[in-house]
């Protein structure tokens, strides 16, 4: 992929603006640990802007456009070496999402070696980790 400077930086502000970086861990009895651990980033837009997304989508030619019923839209990575190749190109850029940038990496990292039960237990640590960074649901108020 032979993207300038700027559009990297354009790319990263975008998504520390209006995307989410995170990992789940979801039960499922055909894997190996009984879990399925589940990277994601994802890129959201009103559907006014979906020809905005399709040229962000077509710069990096990464994961996936989808609509919501709710008007919004949401281009998607999760195979783990888009993942990857997508990191490379914001992690110099981002402000805000420097840290769940580092986590993802580490934690791309830990799966492709999780060879026991142990190890697979550190990788669910670090996935627990996530809610930490980002935003969650349950916020509390902090002013009146």
């Amino acid at each position: 992929m032979n993207l300038s400077v700027q559009q990297r930086a354009y790319i990263a502000g975008f998504l520390d603006g209006d995307g989410s970086i995170y990992v789940r861990a979801k039960p499922n009895n055909s894997y190996r640990f009984d879990y399925q651990i589940a990277p994601s980033i994802i890129l959201f837009q009103s559907e006014k802007s979906e020809d905005a997304l399709r040229r962000l989508h077509g710069m990096i030619n990464l994961g996936y456009i989808r609509k919501r019923k709710d008007g919004i839209l949401e281009l998607t990575i999760n195979k783990m070496a888009e993942i990857k190749e997508f990191l490379l190109i914001v992690e110099p850029f981002s402000i805000f999402k420097k840290k769940q940038i580092s986590l993802m990496k580490k934690i791309l990292s830990l799966k492709e070696k999780v060879e026991n039960e142990k190890d697979f237990q550190s990788l669910l640590a670090l996935v627990d980790s996530y809610r930490e960074l980002n935003y969650s649901k349950k916020r509390k108020k902090i002013c009146p």
